[in-house]
């Protein structure tokens, strides 16, 4: 039998890192507060009627410009250095991993973010992602950020789920995306997805995943667990816990009862698909 193929996603902003990772390095360096910045792109979004990311995005490279500040991608990539995290995170993936292997399960983990790529790439983290979906720029032959390459907001999160079940992993394929594929082709069943998000921008893909079978987690810095109540009585996500992916910590526990769970749905609908052979169906 094959190892089933499980995939874990997460969004990034506060659910792996403690907030909004423009917040850690690049906004100081423009002498601005967060609330300032983030202020400063909602008002440019509503007064043009833009995407509230592309209004963002904009907004980092004309400030920088503005205050002078490099924008190659060399630049974003090193802000990810000055990221930080939830506790356990750091050595969370190899945990999972190990678990994964223990269950004869082929863990594959994806970033699916409105953050951007290039930052994301430069953490500590960077490399433990099959894909990073994220926003990412154009870069000049001088390597100078000049156009969003990819803009991903919270509805067009979903269209990457789509692309991890289908195996259609490239963003620029949407000819094989939007192609049939029979569900017992495809290469990562809805059922066999965990998402993890910390809140309302995640809800289109948590409900998606949840919906069709997989399970969705909302995580919560202590103290902070409104949204999460929310999400949970509003039947969007299936569980929700604090942020602490400590091997001790309840996180931990819950998706190793959901790849238990996973395993032994695999292992019976393989038997079924075995015995449906022999009875030449």
């Amino acid at each position: 039998m094959q190892k089933p193929t499980i995939a874990i996603m997460y969004d990034f902003d506060k659910t792996l890192s403690t907030k909004d990772m423009q917040e850690y390095t690049f906004i100081p360096k423009l002498g601005m507060s967060a609330e300032a910045f983030w202020q400063k792109s909602n008002t440019l979004a509503r007064k043009q009627g833009m995407d509230s990311i592309l209004a963002y995005m904009k907004l980092m490279l004309d400030e920088s410009r503005r205050h002078e500040q490099s924008i190659r991608r060399s630049d974003f990539v090193s802000l990810g250095k000055s990221l930080e995290f939830f506790p356990g995170v750091l050595s969370w993936f190899d945990e999972v991993n190990n678990l994964g292997v223990k269950l004869g399960l082929d863990i594959e983990h994806f970033i699916i973010s409105s953050g951007l790529r290039e930052i994301i790439e430069g953490s500590a983290i960077g490399k433990q992602f099959k894909r990073i979906y994220a926003c990412e720029y154009f870069y000049d032959e001088n390597g100078v950020a000049t156009w969003p390459k990819l803009s991903v907001n919270y509805t067009a999160k979903t269209q990457f789920l789509f692309r991890i079940n289908k195996g259609v992993l490239d963003v620029y394929d949407d000819q094989a995306l939007n192609a049939y594929k029979a569900e017992s082709e495809r290469s990562v069943p809805f059922r066999n997805m965990v998402y993890i998000g910390d809140g309302l921008t995640d809800v289109p893909c948590m409900k998606l995943v949840k919906q069709n079978g997989g399970k969705s987690i909302a995580v919560y810095a202590k103290g902070r667990e409104a949204i999460s109540y929310r999400l949970m009585k509003e039947d969007r996500i299936n569980f929700f816990t604090e942020a602490d992916y400590t091997s001790g910590g309840e996180l931990f526990s819950l998706v190793k009862t959901i790849l238990i769970q996973m395993q032994a749905e695999n292992t019976l609908a393989e038997r079924q698909r075995a015995m449906k052979r022999l009875a030449g169906i």
